[in-house]
């Protein structure tokens, strides 16, 4: 091989490096024009983490975080304390003073009231005259009944986290119906294939409630925002009446109180699967958690008694009984939570329990028929209805 070809190639091989380092990430040299770096990647924006509109949780971990003992919302807090009772035999409302255990006004309503139910924004009680077909509304400031708003089937009444609806719980129409939260228009009309449709719950998220068929035994999962109903079950127990509904603080459990399998279910919302049976005793009905989110209370309305859940714990850990019986129903608990409000559905009378206690300390006389009580005001920035549900 000459010099000459030796050269050359020294000189292409030269040439070749230089041009691989022109392609390659190195120093591009003086006088090279700067490589440009690549724009970092816009990530798409998160979807907001809950419903569309409603007011975050307080706390992540305890959806009734809102709820502390006398943390009143500006919007209530001069409201006069009172015990709202609707006498379905009676067509009327016993409007009881807790500071005295006396009854200091009775209004006349429409046709077989169910429940009193606080509005999203606090600040009106809405009677749900279930045959009747009429909501009375009530201002809790002046305890002044308004004029009937006409409503057919009203047997209960909820509100959507985001305040933007109310749904009408049209148990023998077989529907949910969502109108204006104030007006009470309609807007959309849900059939339902179950019997019975009266209690409902929300997730922690608001994006989906979960509603009890009593006369059927099933559970709907509803969609909030699409107003659809995305899940059907039937219980696993023969003869079910699914009552009242109750997420845990932790908003990853549902609890549904059934008056003929005599304790509660407990329900995966996210998953709705099969949920299990937790005895608690005969006719349980109503679901009530304690102001520090640590147990909630169900009346046993069969046997005169309320079992207390530990949702730490995750067991009953006592059980109060009425001294003289009784069939404790619906109701709510007081603003400073010291006290457990319970209509006595078949005795025309109200139960007052201590719930430091179990002791009852009052039993008062009221109309036929007593249902669903709503003690008002109570602690939160709004409500999602039935007898009074806050967040």
């Amino acid at each position: 091989m000459t010099h000459r070809t030796k050269r050359t190639r020294t000189l292409l091989a030269a040439a070749l490096v230089a041009a691989l380092a022109g392609c390659g990430t190195g120093d591009p040299g003086e006088g090279a024009a700067p490589v440009k770096k690549a724009a970092p990647v816009k990530k798409a924006a998160a979807a907001p983490p809950g419903l569309p509109g409603m007011p975050p949780l307080l706390d992540p971990n305890d959806v009734y975080a809102a709820d502390r003992p006398n943390k009143l919302s500006p919007v209530v807090k001069d409201f006069p304390s009172r015990i709202y009772v609707p006498n379905t035999n009676s067509n009327t409302v016993s409007v009881i003073d807790p500071a005295t255990y006396q009854v200091v006004e009775t209004i006349p309503v429409g046709v077989q009231p169910q429940h009193v139910v606080p509005s999203w924004d606090l600040k009106t009680l809405w009677v749900n005259n279930n045959r009747g077909h009429t909501l009375t509304p009530i201002d809790p400031a002046t305890g002044v009944a308004g004029k009937p708003v006409e409503v057919h089937d009203p047997y209960n009444l909820y509100f959507t986290p985001n305040g933007k609806y109310a749904v009408v719980m049209a148990s023998l129409d077989r529907e949910l119906v969502f109108r204006d939260p104030h007006t009470m228009e309609r807007k959309k009309t849900v059939p339902v294939s179950c019997y019975g449709v009266n209690h409902a719950d929300f997730s922690a998220d608001g994006r989906y409630f979960v509603v009890s068929c009593e006369f059927s035994g099933e559970l709907l999962k509803v969609d909030t925002e699409k107003m659809k109903v995305i899940g059907q079950q039937r219980l696993p127990f023969d003869g079910a009446m699914p009552q009242d509904v109750k997420i845990s603080p932790d908003g990853k459990t549902f609890y549904i109180a059934d008056m003929m399998a005599h304790g509660m279910w407990v329900l995966d919302g996210e998953k709705f699967t099969t949920p299990t049976l937790l005895p608690t005793g005969k006719g349980a009905h109503g679901l009530y958690v304690s102001r520090d989110s640590r147990e909630m209370y169900v009346p046993n309305r069969g046997e005169g008694s309320v079992s207390v859940f530990d949702f730490a714990k995750n067991k009953l850990t006592k059980k109060w009984w009425l001294p003289d019986g009784g069939s404790p129903d619906m109701g709510g608990v007081s603003a400073d939570g010291k006290v457990l409000w319970l209509s006595g559905r078949y005795d025309a009378e109200v139960y007052a329990i201590d719930t430091t206690s179990g002791k009852q300390l009052a039993r008062i006389p009221v109309g036929g028929g007593p249902h669903g009580l709503a003690v008002y005001p109570q602690p939160g920035r709004y409500s999602l209805g039935h007898t009074g549900v806050f967040r």
